[in-house]
């Protein structure tokens, strides 16, 4: 698929994505080496992202388990749909002989298959993208789920057997580490931690993904999330933060930050209503004051 690590790098640019050379090495071993990605960081930085491009650069298709707490088997794996079972047992004790009402009803056509199992479809012409998104939601005893399917891409169901992938699928794991992910899981992957990125590299994702704003209002809306982020709050805002907030500037109208249009927008970059009452006022002023002097 891939014979350097710069073509990683290239496919990613194509489809809008800035990656450092740690995560294109690390995407470039995965797929080299049938391995899942574990992408830790703070939330916005560009990890569920990565599952995205994947599927549009390959034209694969992308199943996506949003992890939750509570999360369990029949929710993520598969489970058996037992209302068809029981309709099927009706309509044959419905016939002369009835001796084998529960004959074959525990097979593939009665099977309810969650995405994990939907992943190691025999049906897939091609690998499809499996992202296991926000593990560290989901509770601790959930991850053994996954340890068969991380090292044999391979499900077994105690009725029907092990059912393996004709196409092992890419699997992208996200954790934005709110708890610690058990040693056993990383092992079976390729690990990359996702940092906020540098001045530099957010600008250029800025002016990516939002080309209509001007280079001097990115400049300054990337300098002002950058600064914000070494404040002491309760939610640092992401990537994912900066690019709302550049094309809300957009929309706005706004050519040069003030602090009137700041304190309006602040919704757009912090999430939490004691973050925004904290940073409105004076170390908007204050920011705002430094960005404009650096421009």
């Amino acid at each position: 698929m891939f014979n350097h690590v710069d073509d990683v790098t290239e496919l990613l640019q194509q489809h809008d994505y800035v990656a450092d050379v740690g995560l294109s090495t690390g995407l470039f071993l995965a797929l080299k080496m049938n391995k899942a990605i574990f992408l830790e960081g703070e939330p916005g930085v560009g990890k569920t992202e990565i599952a995205k491009v994947l599927s549009r650069a390959f034209s694969a298709p992308l199943i996506r388990l949003q992890c939750y707490e509570g999360l369990d088997i029949n929710h993520a794996v598969y489970e058996w749909n037992y209302s068809r079972q029981l309709l099927e047992i009706q309509a044959r004790q419905a016939q002369a002989d009835s001796s084998n009402v529960t004959d074959d009803i525990f097979t593939e056509s009665f099977l309810l298959k969650r995405p994990l199992l939907q992943a190691i479809d025999s049906s897939h012409d091609v690998s499809p993208i499996l992202l296991i998104d926000e593990l560290d939601r989901a509770d601790e005893e959930f991850e053994s789920f996954l340890l068969e399917l991380l090292s044999d891409f391979q499900i077994t169901i105690p009725e029907l057997g092990t059912l393996r992938a004709e196409h092992k699928p890419i699997i992208i794991i996200t954790s934005n580490r709110t708890r610690e992910i058990h040693d056993a899981l990383k092992r079976r992957c390729i690990y990359h931690w996702i940092d906020y990125p540098t001045f530099e590299k957010e600008l250029e994702i800025v002016l990516l993904k939002q080309p209509h704003i001007k280079q001097t209002l990115a400049e300054q809306a990337v300098a002002f999330v950058q600064m914000i982020r070494a404040e002491e709050l309760y939610k640092a805002p992401g990537v994912a933060e900066t690019l709302d907030w550049a094309e809300a500037l957009g929309h706005l109208n706004t050519n040069i930050l003030d602090a009137s249009v700041v304190n309006a927008t602040l919704g757009l970059i912090l999430k939490y209503q004691d973050d925004v009452d904290r940073v409105r006022g004076t170390i908007v002023e204050r920011t705002l004051e430094r960005v404009l002097d650096a421009s």
